[in-house]
């Protein structure tokens, strides 16, 4: 079975939004780029909706969500803009104790 049922949801909705771009398009006799943009944007619903983010240690942002689902990472990055929240880092600075 290709789509989950969260997975199928992605793909409609997303294809939705891509084939009001194509009513767009179409108003213009751009047909075929809109069609084309219909498929990308239910492609990526389809992305968002299957795969689990990798782990790539070079990466650090991958390091603490692998194995997470794309759209719930999407779904908290969006709450915390709107949210308008911060992240503050605080650094400890090290003093080097050398003898001169």
């Amino acid at each position: 079975m290709i789509f989950s049922t969260k997975a199928l949801i992605y793909t409609v909705a997303c294809g939705f939004v891509g084939f009001l771009i194509y009513l767009l398009f179409s108003l213009i006799s751009l047909k075929i780029v809109g069609i084309i943009f219909m498929i990308i944007f239910a492609l990526i619903g389809f992305l968002a909706g299957t795969f689990k983010i990798p782990r790539v240690d070079s990466i650090p942002f991958t390091r603490n969500t692998a194995g997470e689902n794309i759209d719930e990472i999407i779904k908290r990055a969006i709450k915390f803009k709107l949210k308008k929240n911060k992240i503050y880092v605080y650094a400890k600075e090290e003093k080097d104790n050398v003898n001169k």
